[in-house]
């Protein structure tokens, strides 16, 4: 193999190993569903209504979540006014953008859904 195929190679395999990595980049999501917590997800059972259920729950240590159809997304953020806009936001559609890994979203914002 001559040096110009042997450079070209090598190249090819930097490229494909860049774009390999790209996905690690991903975008932020926007998703709109009901702010609950990650303890009852969609079904709250104390009485008084869904936003009482859910300051409650996360009052005792659960994390405020977002139900979106049938999937429950834990929300991830330790930002005061986002924490904030999610406890008025409680029982309340809401949207939420940031980042999703599996079922956690990393909240970057929080405000009023439809």
């Amino acid at each position: 193999m001559n040096l110009s195929k042997f450079a070209t190679a090598v190249l090819t395999i930097q490229l494909f190993a860049g774009l390999a990595a790209v996905p690690a980049l991903a975008a932020d999501k926007t998703m709109t569903g009901k702010v609950s917590d990650a303890m009852c997800g969609a079904k709250h059972q104390m009485p008084g209504g869904d936003a009482d259920c859910t300051r409650a729950c996360v009052k005792h240590g659960s994390k405020y979540a977002l139900v979106v159809g049938d999937k429950v997304y834990t929300l991830a953020t330790a930002d005061k006014s986002a924490l904030d806009k999610l406890d008025e936001l409680a029982g309340s559609n809401a949207k939420v953008t940031g980042e999703v890994k599996d079922d956690t979203i990393e909240v970057k914002s929080v405000a009023a859904g439809s």
